[in-house]
């Protein structure tokens, strides 16, 4: 064992994850450590964005903020950090545009402008170029001092594949090389996925005890696009990243597929090898249980992120919609609560508060 860190508090995520029975759901929310935050503001200060995810000290302590503010109410922390990490290990540029987002200067445009070919053949050591990412899970874990568990995460390859081409609002670059050039499509998706693996075994080396993947651009595919240029590599990834564990001597940990707008794929993802399938705000809970059916899948989400602009009332109502969706009451496992999307600017933490109040004033079992 490479580090030593103190026994767990609470491993009520770790035990839902792998589907075991709960006392109650256990509970994050995605981008909850983030701008809706004042304390964010602070530490952050005059920083770039990636300049605080590539210093460990920035990073542990704006991922641990959701955990102090929201003490025994959030079951989980999720290391502060980005997606696009993986492309800029590849080589690539890119910036983080106040106001605006993620930008690529030089994305990638027909698999004959050079780069294409670079960005295979190039290789990519990521347990050095992604040190930093690391070391701030490490140093995370041992300031959590066993009060919830660490998640760490990577984008999916479909997702990044977006923002390499430096997808637009229309999505005219992705649907571009999807439709125009598939072959190289898919060569680059399998260097990403490989990447991936290899990214998320040195996570979990470093200190991650669950691992998320975000394909959050899943629904720019159609379910026939979807089973070509997304499906695979989710799948690749499930599979060979607990062979990379057990290769490297270390223990499986659950794995969580976000797979959002991809609505027509849940029964699919079920199938991928996932232990847990994160929902976004479109599906309807009690049609999601009947959909996982038997399978030994849990469920996580999937409030609409948009409720907290809303009233108490309006949270309590969904709140206990998804409740009675999830049919907490007589299963008491196969659920993790999150919303369906990551918390959005401007929300009131007090307003969050309430929601993760609801959640365990709805879902107290009595004695």
């Amino acid at each position: 064992m490479e580090h030593s860190f103190e026994t767990m508090q609470n491993d009520l995520i770790i035990r839902a994850a792998w589907g075991q029975q709960v006392e109650r759901p256990p509970m994050w929310v995605m981008r909850q450590a983030g701008r809706y935050l004042p304390e964010y503001h602070q530490a952050k200060g005059n920083r770039d964005f990636f300049e605080c995810c590539r210093d460990p000290e920035v990073a542990s302590t704006l991922t641990l903020q959701p955990i102090e503010r929201f003490a025994g109410l959030v079951d989980a922390a999720i290391i502060f950090s980005d997606i696009l990490v993986i492309p800029q290990a590849m080589g690539m540029t890119v910036e983080m545009i106040d106001k605006k987002g993620p930008h690529f200067p030089d994305p990638l445009v027909t698999p004959t402008d050079g780069q294409y070919a670079e960005l295979l053949l190039r290789d990519v050591d990521v347990s050095k170029e992604l040190d930093y990412v690391y070391k701030a899970i490490t140093l995370t874990r041992k300031k959590l001092q066993g009060r919830v568990p660490l998640i760490g995460f990577c984008g999916a390859p479909w997702t990044l594949f977006c923002y390499m081409v430096g997808n637009s609002k229309l999505s005219k670059e992705c649907k571009t090389w999807i439709y125009k050039y598939p072959e190289e499509t898919k060569g680059l998706l399998q260097k990403i996925s490989e990447l991936c693996v290899e990214y998320l075994a040195f996570q979990v080396k470093a200190g991650a005890q669950l691992i998320q993947v975000f394909e959050s651009s899943g629904g720019e595919l159609s379910p026939a696009s979807f089973k070509q240029f997304s499906q695979p590599y989710l799948q690749y990834i499930a599979k060979h990243l607990p062979l990379k564990l057990e290769e490297m001597g270390l223990e499986p940990v659950p794995m969580i597929i976000f797979p959002k707008g991809q609505w027509y794929a849940l029964d699919a993802a079920c199938d991928m090898g996932y232990n847990v399938v994160g929902l976004d705000w479109l599906h309807d809970p009690a049609e999601a249980v009947k959909t996982v059916g038997n399978r030994q899948v849990v469920i996580q989400g999937n409030a609409d992120p948009g409720v907290l602009y809303g009233s108490h009332a309006s949270i309590t109502e969904v709140v206990k919609a998804m409740v009675e969706g999830f049919d907490w009451a007589n299963r008491r496992s196969g659920w993790i609560v999150n919303l369906g999307h990551g918390i959005t600017p401007f929300v009131n933490p007090e307003d969050l508060r309430f929601f993760f109040e609801e959640v365990h004033r709805l879902t107290k079992i009595s004695a």
